[in-house]
C-alpha cells in the first residue's frame, strides 16, 4: 500500500511514517497545502491521511480538489477538531473515515488497512486471483495452496497488478507505485522489467498461469 500523510506537525507525520514503514506501508508526506496539492495532482494513493488544519490552506479545500478531479484515493481525516459539524462536513465532501487526535497508531493502521481492503479488494483479508491467493495481513502468497516466497517489491507489484487486472498499466504508473515520488528522479523506468521478470519466473515455477502480458508500447497487465 502507498499512502500520503498530509500533516503540518512534522513530528506526528514522522511517527506515523515510521510506524507504517515498519508494517510494510510506503509513505509520502506533505506538510502544507501547496505540497499536498502538488502530490495529489501528480500521484495516486491507496489512502490519504489528511489533517484539516494546515498553515497555508484548509483541509476541506483538499477534499474538494480531490473530488473535482474525480480522484479515487481513500481519505481518512486525522484532526484535533471533534465537533459534529466538522465530521459531517468531512463526510459530505467525500472523506471515508475520521479519527480524532490523539489516537493510537495501531488503530490508525487498522482503519487504513480496512479502508484499502474495502476499496480495492471488496473488504476481504485475502486477495484471490485464479490459483493465486494472498493473505494481506501476513503477506503470505500461495499458488495452488503452496507458499511462494516473494520480495516486498514483488509482492507489492503482484497486488498492484491484481488490483488493476482489467487495465493496461504504463511503466510510469508501475514505477511510481513501487518507488513513490522518487520515480521522478530516475533516468529510466526500465528497472520494473527486472521485477516483472523475476515475478513471472517465480509464479511459473510454482505452477501459476501466465497472466502478466506486455502490450507493445505500454506496460504489463495482469
Amino acid at each position: 500500500m502507498k499512502i500520503l500523510i498530509i500533516e503540518d506537525e512534522q513530528d506526528i507525520a514522522q511517527s506515523i511514517q515510521s510506524y507504517f514503514k515498519d508494517n510494510g506501508v510506503k509513505c509520502e508526506t506533505a506538510h502544507n497545502y501547496v505540497q499536498a496539492i502538488h502530490k495529489i495532482d501528480n500521484y495516486d494513493y491507496d489512502c490519504i491521511l489528511l489533517d484539516l488544519g494546515l498553515p497555508d490552506g484548509d483541509g476541506f479545500d483538499i477534499l474538494r480538489e480531490l473530488r473535482s478531479k474525480d480522484k479515487t484515493d481513500g481519505v481518512i481525516i486525522i484532526s484535533a477538531k471533534e465537533t459534529l459539524e466538522t465530521r459531517l462536513e468531512s463526510f459530505s465532501l467525500g472523506a471515508d473515515d475520521y479519527l480524532t487526535k490523539p489516537f493510537h497508531l495501531a488503530e490508525l493502521l487498522v482503519r487504513m488497512q480496512a479502508l484499502v481492503r474495502r476499496r480495492n479488494f471488496k473488504g476481504s483479508n485475502s486477495v484471490v486471483f485464479q490459483e493465486i491467493r494472498i493473505e494481506v495481513f501476513t503477506k503470505t502468497v500461495l499458488v495452488n495452496g503452496q507458499k511462494l516466497e516473494l520480495t516486498r517489491k514483488e509482492l507489492n507489484l503482484l497486488l498492484f497488478l491484481i488490483g488493476n487486472n482489467d487495465k493496461v498499466l504504463s511503466k510510469a504508473a508501475i514505477a511510481e507505485h513501487l518507488s513513490g515520488d522518487m520515480a521522478d528522479m530516475l533516468d529510466s523506468h526500465d528497472f520494473i522489467y527486472a521485477h516483472i521478470k523475476n515475478l513471472k519466473k517465480k509464479l511459473a515455477k510454482a505452477g501459476s498461469g501466465d497472466y502478466i502480458k506486455t502490450v507493445y508500447g505500454e506496460a504489463p497487465i495482469a
